[in-house]
């Protein structure tokens, strides 16, 4: 039996599919994730099983869709539940995290990890990443990651210096890892950043990689309101965005945007190096992921929430020269519930699996016959969104809208119209439908089912007319007591 190979999984966060140069988009500079292209397989319809970063991670974790775990937002995770770093820990792999985990409501919980340098967006003294820059001399910045509520979408220079960045921070801990690890045992590494979600905060130089004048508008199709749900324009008003265009601040917060992903891309490549120089490169599965996307001005719409594609569809990337052919490019749905089945499989890990899940392996030879679609959901109380993903078409289904969309899937280019409820899709709509309420109900999962059909809800004002109401405040800490004698914020979230 051949030894067991390493497992490095990379996380990002809020990274759309479309930011990989080698992967068809002209502007952004990736070269390390061109490399892992070209010595990899790229899944370029990878869909995450929820638009959400708790509910997104969980299945990953648990190999399951979200009604299946029960966490369908960022709501409390099934902690109790066996996960997939439980399973590798059990088989004998020494299993490190770093970074975000969003292990709601116990952030510092292990959940299979042997150890964890911890570090989440609700930045505070527990932290593993803020202890660090106090012992740097930078204890006094309150916001890390960057100032949130109104700020949330306002591209900003980080306060810290590059080195000192927390995308940084999680490739030192990484290589530190990888340097004092068990050469006994094979490794489980799993490296999170936090960017490039919001807010869109780059450190010198990294702020000044791309600029508003290179950056291409946002995709705003004649008829985009038709593709919004409820949850695009409650986003739009909580995340402070449904109040006018302005398009060189959109192009600039792009540019900042495609910053984090690059400097992300950079750090990963000094973690690659650490692995060739230790010579065990080619005996490590890399898997290169995010939780989800991010509009990013398209369709006029901003943050996740979403089942158009640059909000639900990821990156998803698989170096294993052993069972990922080098240069390969996989157009069939795949979902982040097959990271699972893909990694204990390579892990030689034999025993029952959730039964929705699909060794990427077996993908990328164009085996899909175990299933016909991916699903994804994002549910908060009775304003359930759900997504059914076949190659050729999308179904949507909005409860809070009581509304249907048929969208075509055609490589390489957006979604811009609503078939539902044209005549000649009739057919497709109704076996997509069929098709997810299927599933759904096998699974037992009936609560937004009323028999073969939707279950119908009272229907949910969009938003509340008046203008700054039902807006976001993420401060992460109080800063009232910093001010001198006379003044004070009238506003203290």
């Amino acid at each position: 039996m051949p030894p067991r190979p390493n497992i490095w999984l990379i996380m990002t966060d809020q990274q759309r599919a479309d930011t990989i140069g080698a992967l068809g988009n002209p502007v952004i500079q990736t070269p390390t994730l061109d490399r892992l292209c070209a010595e990899g397989t790229a899944f370029t319809s990878a869909y995450c099983a929820s638009p959400v970063c708790v509910a997104s991670r969980c299945s990953l974790v648990l190999g399951e869709y979200p009604h299946q775990t029960g966490c369908t937002a960022n709501t409390p995770m099934p902690l109790e539940r066996r996960s997939m770093m439980e399973r590798l820990q059990e088989a004998g792999y020494q299993t490190h995290g770093v970074g975000k985990m969003h292990f709601s409501p116990r952030p510092r919980f292990l959940w299979g990890f042997e150890s964890r340098d911890y570090s989440e967006e609700g930045a505070s003294g527990d932290d593993d990443f803020v202890r660090y820059l106090a012992q740097q001399g930078y204890g006094h910045i309150v916001a890390p990651h960057g100032e949130r509520s109104e700020y949330y979408y306002i591209p900003q220079p980080s306060q810290l210096p590059a080195e000192r960045h927390h995308t940084a921070w999680c490739a030192d801990r990484s290589i530190q890892f990888l340097q004092s690890r068990d050469r006994s045992r094979p490794f489980f590494l799993w490296t999170s950043f936090i960017k490039p979600h919001p807010p869109f905060e780059n450190p010198v130089p990294w702020n000044r990689l791309y600029r508003a004048v290179e950056m291409p508008l946002p995709f705003v199709p004649p008829d985009y309101q038709e593709l919004w749900t409820y949850w695009t324009r409650f986003q739009n008003r909580y995340k402070y965005r449904d109040q006018g265009v302005d398009w060189n601040l959109i192009r600039t917060m792009r540019a900042a945007y495609y910053g984090a992903i690059s400097f992300i891309d950079y750090q990963v490549g000094r973690v690659l190096a650490e692995l060739e120089r230790q010579g065990v490169l080619d005996q490590t599965l890399i898997l290169f992921t995010s939780d989800h996307g991010e509009m990013l001005g398209d369709y006029h719409a901003y943050g996740k929430r979403s089942m158009l594609d640059p909000a639900v569809r990821v990156p998803l990337v698989v170096r294993f020269p052993d069972r990922f052919p080098a240069g390969r490019r996989v157009e069939a749905p795949v979902s982040l519930i097959d990271l699972l089945p893909t990694i204990l499989a390579a892990a030689g890990i034999s025993e029952e699996l959730p039964p929705h899940g699909l060794d990427l392996a077996v993908a990328a030879d164009g085996d899909q016959r175990r299933r016909s679609g991916v699903l994804a959901q994002f549910s908060h109380r009775e304003r359930g969104l759900y997504l059914w993903c076949t190659e050729e078409f999308k179904y949507i289904y909005s409860a809070a809208d009581q509304k249907e969309w048929l969208l075509f899937r055609r490589p390489g280019l957006p979604e811009d119209r609503n078939l539902a409820g044209n005549p000649a899709f009739e057919g497709t709509l109704r076996a997509m439908r069929s098709e997810l309420i299927t599933l759904l109900r096998e699974d037992g999962y009936t609560e937004p089912l009323d028999g073969d059909h939707w279950r119908t809800y009272e229907r949910l004002p969009i938003v509340p007319t008046t203008p700054d109401a039902a807006q976001l405040f993420q401060d992460l800490r109080s800063v009232a007591d910093r001010f001198p004698p006379g003044y004070r914020p009238r506003v203290n979230p």
